[in-house]
């Protein structure tokens, strides 16, 4: 990990309009994200993880602020950020090889060159020997990796995931993690993973942003240093949890204080 800034992110603001007039979800959110580095944001439920990952992405438009990436603003539609969404999103109809393939098809990359990239994430991913199952065929971690490699294969600058580990059992969640991290490390990515478990965040990220209830702000910084690999149960990981768990229920009971004031 360089100390370049990869991303910069500044005075992010977004409101949506609901029954009860506009809601204010992100409130000048701002912060840099290093070349290489695994970066974890965690929040309160509906704090707004999902929007502020989209802007980034260029899927959504801020009310507010600007994105760069190497010191360029991009705007909507730009199209070098690779997106795990928190739901399953892969084509049933497509073998794996071809949904790997999917975003290289959409850019125009010739067949034979598509071939020798998805080769190339299939045995990053581990999964010689499976591209031509279609998704029903293949388990559910299996899945998620397909959907990684989907997202890589088109060299985006940054990868972002929504959620991208959840909906899986505990075993298998833990195993992808590490499987995360392996991928990670092999290809230099630049990640912003937004988690709701802490262990998970803690266990993976270089460093975590923790936000506010809405109007969502950064509240706190975590920069976690510890050796890895790590082990899960460490006390140097169980520390990080409760400093952090005790920041978010700070910040939950404010929130059910101005909901009774």
């Amino acid at each position: 990990m360089s100390g370049r800034p990869k991303l910069t992110v500044r005075g992010i603001v977004k409101s949506f309009e609901n029954d009860d007039g506009v809601l204010r979800v992100l409130d000048g959110i701002s912060f840099t994200v290093r070349e290489g580095e695994f970066l974890s944001i965690v929040g309160p439920s509906g704090c707004g993880k999902t929007t502020l990952l989209k802007i980034v992405a260029g899927l959504l438009e801020p009310d507010e602020g600007e994105v760069m990436i190497d010191g360029e603003v991009v705007g909507i539609g730009h199209s070098r950020v690779g997106y795990i969404f928190q739901q399953e999103s892969l084509f049933p109809w497509r073998t794996v090889r071809e949904n790997i393939e999917f975003g290289l098809e959409i850019r125009g990359v010739p067949p034979e060159e598509r071939r020798q990239l998805s080769d190339r994430m299939i045995d990053l991913i581990r999964m010689r020997g499976l591209e031509n199952h279609l998704p029903h065929e293949i388990s559910g971690g299996q899945a998620r990796k397909t959907e990684l490699a989907r997202s890589l294969v088109t060299s985006p600058d940054i990868l972002v995931a929504d959620e991208g580990l959840s909906n899986l059992d505990a075993q298998t969640r833990n195993y992808l993690q590490e499987e995360f991290l392996r991928i990670w490390q092999e290809t230099g990515s630049t990640v912003i993973f937004v988690t709701h478990n802490v262990d998970e965040a803690v266990f993976m990220s270089d460093r975590i942003l923790l936000l506010s209830n809405v109007p969502a702000r950064i509240i706190d910084e975590y920069v976690v240093k510890i050796p890895r690999p790590r082990k899960r149960a460490s006390p140097q990981c169980l520390e990080y949890r409760a400093r952090i768990l005790d920041t978010l229920r700070v910040e939950q009971e404010k929130a059910l204080a101005r909901q009774g004031a």
